[in-house]
């Protein structure tokens, strides 16, 4: 077989990627790209043509790497909207860890992993969930706190990773543990705290039975999976309280009806927060369940407007706190603070609706996580495929129209490249890098909304969007300055190109299109135009100047187009009248003479010519387009010499 993609690749010439292209195409492994290099050497083919090999070798390795970490990260994205999904329907706590256990292993790649939690009553950790272990003793091992890596990572609430357990002296060695890791046969562990609020409530472990360097993506997704096994085992004690207050509350009547109407109400809002996760509700969805829940006026905050002492206490203590009349539930994710739900004039709150006020703080963190990271996600792989358009990469139209079509984008549409840019005044390095980033967020999520994609190049933004029919790529270029300029509360220029299209079949035509839209934007910045937008048409002869492609017929067209079709339907003079006119100094005695037509004649046909190109034609600035319109005309209606 790679026999067979060296001669291919001998037949394409200099195409040394051929056998490489094929490797990627079917998923070969990494030793198999060293084939194609060892047959060329043992076929003795030039060293050109190996070391055009050995690059392309190393080319193909570099993108297999890069489709593998993409694979990857969406994998890992994918399992913990799953194990999200998992947590917002739970019914057995058990199940819900088995599947984050389960996951964590799958996706680290590791012999082992399992779950301990912290018993109060003993005082140590013992092991909940397992996944892959094979020795009993291992299976019932109980940690005291500070023994052993759980036990450090238990006492000091941070992540431990040892790449080595029986060689690593930062921790405590116990006979017990050391024989059951032992039996085991663990080597390398990566353990990170299960915590609610500022508390450790167990540890989630990664390990495997040779030595192995955990790197800082796979610590940060074993502690995204250990965020959300707390957040079920949280959900499943709060479940195990609203029981037993149900238990407490039959045994007498008066506590039933004290307590019934906010057990009714937690089930509510556990079954509308569920709900609202399983369709992809908004923030303001789950203020507006649990305002209806708790009968009273529930909002969300931004940090900006709600950061108070009662907020940092809510958010130290994983509680709602009573601020006045209100109450707050601090809105956060680890250490990143988004704002708080607040409940206003209610002080009076009891103990159940005080935690179903908490709980939807952390659905709330989780909406806005999970869409933050889908938002993220979309925006990258948007500008990386635009990226590749401008850089002419991927040339393959069959894989840039699969690609453009998983974002809802049409590369057989008619587009017009947009090229943005800012024209603050502020001389902050910081407050321009933050306007910036407030700029491509708004173009992304214009270009998300517009079945467009949006990338930064060279300080600006750019943007691919279709054109509608009967839109020009003026129009959406005006359009498009005013929405982002709101966007940002700055003034934002835009330069268009002309419209292009087939760009899966023609990718440099993206590269030549942004080039004409950055020409219109410099053009527009020279003239005092920021915060206006316009294409190459808006500039008259200079748009000739401006445009990609020269487009001298649709100039003269534009131009003069009215007077040229009116002589060839009507078989008049207008066009040589129009030559004479400017020849003669706009003279119409001179013209007459010029043309040995009476001066009435040259009168009645200038009079025509402005009713066809309007009462301004001669004007200084109309009248030098329509002369060079004219030469143009003259140059390209002339017969070619042979």
């Amino acid at each position: 077989m790679a026999r067979d993609h060296v001669q291919s690749a001998e037949r394409l010439g200099t195409g040394a990627e051929a056998p490489f292209l094929e490797l990627l195409a079917r998923r070969a492994s990494a030793d198999a790209y060293e084939q194609p290099v060892l047959l060329a050497r043992a076929e003795g083919l030039s060293a050109e043509r190996v070391d055009a090999l050995e690059r392309a070798k190393v080319l193909a390795l570099r993108v297999r790497a890069e489709m593998e970490g993409r694979r990857r990260r969406e994998a890992e994205l994918s399992a913990l909207f799953e194990t999200a999904h998992d947590l917002a329907g739970l019914r057995d706590v058990d199940a819900v860890l088995q599947a984050i256990v389960q996951r964590a292993r799958s996706l680290l790649s590791t012999d082992v992993a399992y779950l301990t939690l912290h018993d109060e009553a003993a005082g140590d950790t013992y092991m909940r969930v397992t996944e892959g272990s094979v020795a009993a003793r291992f299976q019932q091992l109980r940690l005291g706190m500070g023994e052993g890596l759980g036990g450090l990572v238990a006492q000091t609430a941070r992540p431990y990773v040892t790449p080595d357990y029986f060689d690593d002296d930062r921790f405590q060695h116990t006979r017990t543990i050391d024989t059951g890791v032992s039996d085991e046969g663990l080597v390398a562990i990566l353990g990170v705290p299960l915590m609610i609020g500022p508390q450790v409530i167990g540890v989630l472990f990664a390990a495997d039975r040779r030595a192995r360097v955990f790197e800082r993506e796979e610590i940060a997704l074993l502690g995204s999976f250990a965020a959300l096994a707390a957040a079920a085992i949280d959900t499943a004690n709060l479940l195990t309280e609203t029981r037993s207050a149900l238990d407490r509350l039959a045994r007498a009547n008066e506590i039933i009806r004290d307590r019934s109407g906010a057990v009714e109400r937690a089930s509510d809002v556990h079954d509308r927060l569920a709900e609202l996760v399983l369709r992809g509700g908004g923030v303001h969805d789950v203020a507006a369940a649990v305002s209806q829940v708790l009968d009273g006026t529930v909002e969300f905050a931004e940090v900006s407007t709600a950061r108070t002492a009662a907020l940092e206490a809510s958010r130290a203590e994983g509680h709602a706190v009573r601020h006045g009349q209100d109450w707050i539930a601090a809105v956060s994710a680890g250490d990143e603070l988004f704002g708080a739900l607040v409940l206003r004039g209610h002080p009076g709150l009891d103990p159940v609706d005080q935690r179903t006020l908490e709980r939807a703080a952390m659905v709330t963190s989780l909406l806005l996580l999970a869409r933050r990271s889908a938002v993220e996600a979309e925006q990258r792989v948007r500008g990386e495929l635009l990226d590749d358009l401008l850089d002419g990469r991927d040339r393959d139209p069959r894989v840039l129209r699969e690609r453009a079509a998983r974002l809802r984008a049409d590369l057989d549409a008619t587009h017009v490249v947009l090229a943005a840019r800012l024209e603050g005044t502020s001389g902050d390095a910081d407050q321009e890098a933050a306007a910036r980033r407030r700029l491509w967020s708004a173009a992304s999520h214009l270009a998300s909304t517009r079945r467009g994609l949006a990338a930064t190049r060279a300080g600006g933004t750019v943007l691919l969007l279709p054109l509608e029919p009967g839109d020009s790529a003026t129009d959406l270029a005006r359009r498009t300055a005013g929405e982002l300029g709101t966007a940002v509360h700055e003034r934002v220029t835009v330069g268009a190109s002309g419209p292009v299209s087939d760009l899966a079949s023609r990718p440099d035509a993206v590269a030549a299109a942004h080039a004409e839209g950055q020409r219109c934007l410099d053009a527009l910045r020279l003239l005092g135009r920021t915060g206006d937008g316009a294409a190459a048409d808006d500039f008259g002869f200079l748009g000739l100047l401006l445009a990609g492609d020269r487009d001298i017929a649709g100039y003269v067209e534009r131009t003069i187009g009215e007077v040229v079709t009116y002589d060839e339907r009507r078989g008049t003079d207008l066009v040589r009248t129009l030559d004479a006119y400017f020849d003669c100094g706009m003279s119409p005695a001179r013209t007459k003479d010029e043309l040995h037509v009476h001066v009435n004649t040259v009168a009645q046909r200038l009079e025509r010519v402005g009713r066809l190109l309007g009462a301004d034609w001669q004007s200084p600035a109309r009248t030098l387009e329509i002369q060079l319109a004219l030469r143009l005309h003259r140059l390209s209606s002339s017969p070619v010499s042979r």
